[in-house]
């Protein structure tokens, strides 16, 4: 049925386009009837055929039928194949008409026409326009020769007449000076009476309004012209003009094929249009045929690979026990459908030994990095050219490195102050170098200890490296620290008892010699005073050092914190080498759990200090317009305080970790314990102190130092916040 549908649309076409052309059948054959009937019947027939198959594939697709999508894509593009090239043929049969009919229609052919017509109306016009000008001249000449005369015979009219004649330079067939009957009253030269036609009375009338009348007369080949004489009584010029009168008889005919061609050009569109309408009804004719075959194609394509998509899409899903039906044939899709299946049963085989041994890898991979990723240590994977190939957490922390970013970039640009030890393993014989190296980042200098291996394959070839490494900045100063607190007490120890003897004996040699020396007891005065002075010097170091090497336990009572900064503030104000004190403070009391004595020792040293920097500053010289000052701010969180003492000084050194260290000092006046001891302090309080540069004070501004103390804060005072959120 569906060939057969096919096949009728053409021969319809083709039976319909025989009666309308070579057999010329009128509107009201039957033949012509018949076959539009025929024509009509197909048309609706088909396409209720199309639109059922088209609402049945809609139903489909909603209730995602196999191949139903597949069905309408198909469908569409069916209908689209088949739609673009009608469309196109008819453009090009449409411009093909019209370019044919414009060849009748053109510009050039319009503007011939055009242009006779013209030609004729500018005959015509000149010789009015002339034989009017030449009217009204004699008229003129009459006129004037007949108001300078007091009487004027007929006789001597004929005169005038006869002179103005020859006088008009375009010349004037025949010249007549008639009454208002249309009798002739005088004639001029070569005006004869036979030759005479007269005018009409209408005519007359016109002219006694004053005007010019033309008249025209074709068949003699004249071109005549009435004039009233102003200065005459019943009197009127009428003269003739020799004219072609076969070419101003054209005009008429040209006005005539030119109104014909101009309605024939105006019809031109309702000639497309019929010819348009015509062709596109055969189109459609054929436009549904080919809808209708590509349905029936589209179903029988699309049944098959809607099924193997369905299967694909349980494949991807996971089922590898998706089959599909393989069809009979040794076609593609027969072919296909066979390949589909065993493919996936190879798949599953492929899975489960996949699976078997992914989990075996996976878990390694968990371990690894699980462990990688919980070590404090820092370690850093390197490829056989020193490319990282993986930073765990603690490497990325220490050194400010990113696992994405910093990923296969050399160690050399990453990290340069590995460089040399990673040298130093790839030119050695050894497998594994350490050292410890100085890094500077996030404005601190710390001390890592790194150990570079060589990372070789089961061959025994080299596959990379693995650089681990600590961080033993606070070992390495806890080791010194030690170190100088035992120093300190033995130097407390062996220094302090012989102190005391010393003075006393100088004493007495002042009270005892002082009476025996006579003139020298100046000389004896100096003397024992600067044994005095230097031995109270000696045990105020020697003081220092037993502090630093046994500080006492805090004794912790409940003090407020804002009134003990508001008195440190107020004692070091005016106090800072002229630097300005300013606090941002909470307005109410803060009670906290310290030492009010070591805790006001340790912030009254710190803002000592800061004035110390301003003063460091001046030494080595400041820019015009710098303005000194210091900044106390404290910061209140529900878990710890903090407490930030900033300066705009001279700033931090570059290895700002030794600075916690006994006798290391960047003034020459001081003696290095201050902030040895201020630390000490704040870690006996469980809190930690801090070193960092200070953000400047103002856009453009010199930047100085911060000193920041966190303090933790009562358990009683942080279960009470707790206690007040909840509620």
């Amino acid at each position: 049925m569906t060939l057969g549908l096919v096949i009728l649309g053409p021969i319809l076409a083709i039976a319909t386009f025989v009666v309308l052309g070579p057999l010329a059948q009128g509107g009201d054959s039957g033949s012509l009837r018949l076959i539009l009937l025929a024509d009509f019947i197909y048309f609706m027939g088909l396409a209720g055929l199309i639109l059922t198959r088209l609402a049945q594939m809609v139903a489909a697709r909603r209730k995602r039928s196999v191949g139903s999508r597949l069905t309408l894509r198909l469908t569409g593009i069916f209908a689209f194949v088949a739609l673009v090239p009608t469309v196109l043929v008819a453009l090009f049969a449409g411009l093909t008409v019209n370019i044919g009919m414009e060849g009748w229609f053109s510009d050039r052919v319009r503007e011939v026409v055009g242009t006779s017509l013209q030609a004729a109306e500018a005959y015509q016009n000149e010789h009015r326009r002339d034989l009017t000008e030449d009217a009204d001249a004699l008229a003129g000449f009459l006129n004037i020769r007949r108001q300078a005369a007091t009487f004027m015979s007929d006789g001597e009219l004929r005169e005038l007449l006869v002179a103005g004649q020859s006088g008009i330079q375009r010349g004037l067939k025949e010249a007549y000076v008639i009454d208002g009957t249309g009798e002739i009253i005088a004639r001029g030269d070569r005006s004869y009476l036979f030759d005479f036609e007269k005018p009409a009375p209408e005519k007359i009338v016109q002219a006694q309004s004053g005007q010019t009348v033309l008249i025209e007369d074709w068949d003699n080949n004249e071109f005549r012209a009435l004039k009233q004489l102003d200065a005459f009584a019943d009197r009127y010029l009428y003269v003739s003009r020799k004219v072609d009168g076969s070419i101003l008889s054209l005009l008429d005919d040209t006005r005539t094929t030119v109104t014909l061609y101009q309605q024939l050009e105006a019809t031109r569109g309702r000639v497309l249009f019929e010819f348009g309408l015509v062709y596109m009804g055969f189109a459609l004719i054929l436009i549904l045929a080919a809808i209708w075959l590509g349905l029936w194609f589209a179903e029988r394509l699309s049944l098959p690979i809607g099924r193997m998509a369905v299967a694909a899409e349980k494949v991807g899903a996971g089922d590898l026990d998706a089959r599909v039906i393989e069809a009979e044939g040794d076609d593609e899709i027969a072919l296909l459908g066979r390949s589909f299946n065993k493919m996936t049963g190879q798949l599953k085989d492929q899975r489960v030994a996949l699976m078997a041994s992914h989990s075996v890898t996976e878990e390694q991979r968990r371990l690894f990095d699980s462990v990688l990723g919980s070590v404090t240590s820092g370690v850093i994977g390197l490829d056989a050219a020193g490319r990282i190939d993986f930073i765990n957490r603690s490497a990325a922390k220490l050194l400010d490195l990113d696992n994405l970013a910093d990923h296969q970039r050399m160690i050399d640009e990453a990290v340069p102050e590995f460089s040399d030890l990673f040298r130093r393993l790839h030119s050695a014989v050894q497998d594994v170098v350490q050292e410890e190296v100085r890094v500077s980042r996030f404005g601190k200098l710390e001390s890592l200890l790194v150990r570079v291996a060589l990372r070789l394959r089961e061959d025994g070839l080299r596959e990379g490296y693995v650089i681990a490494f600590e961080d033993v900045t606070e070992l390495v100063s806890a080791q010194r620290m030690a170190a100088w607190g035992d120093v300190a007490r033995r130097i407390a120890h062996e220094i302090k008892n012989p102190l005391t003897p010393i003075q006393l004996s100088a004493e007495r040699i002042k009270r005892k010699f002082r009476r025996h020396v006579g003139e020298d007891e100046p000389a004896l005065e100096q003397l024992t005073g600067v044994i005095i002075r230097q031995t109270n010097d000696l045990r105020r170091i020697v003081d220092e050092f037993s502090k630093f090497a046994r500080m006492p336990e805090p004794d912790r009572r409940e003090v407020d914190l804002v009134a003990l900064l508001r008195d440190a503030i107020t004692i070091q104000e005016g106090a800072l080498h002229g630097a300005e004190l300013s606090a941002e403070l909470p307005d109410g009391p803060l009670l906290v759990e310290l030492d009010q004595t070591m805790i006001g020792q340790a912030v009254t040293n710190l803002i000592k200090n800061a004035g110390e920097a301003v003063e460091t500053l001046y030494e080595k010289g400041v820019e015009e317009g710098y303005a000194p000052e210091v900044r106390v701010l404290m910061s209140v969180q529900p878990e710890f305080i903090t407490l930030q003492i900033m300066d705009n000084g001279v700033g931090l050194p570059e290895d700002r970790s030794r600075l916690f260290e006994p006798y290391v000092t960047t003034r020459s006046k001081g003696t290095g314990l201050g902030l040895s001891i201020v630390k000490k302090i704040i870690e006996e309080h469980g809190g930690t102190l801090m070193l960092r540069d200070a953000p400047p004070f103002h856009p453009g501004a010199h930047s100085g130092a911060l000193a920041e103390i966190r303090l933790p804060r009562a358990h009683a005072a942080v279960r009470a916040i707790k206690d007040s959120e909840l509620t």
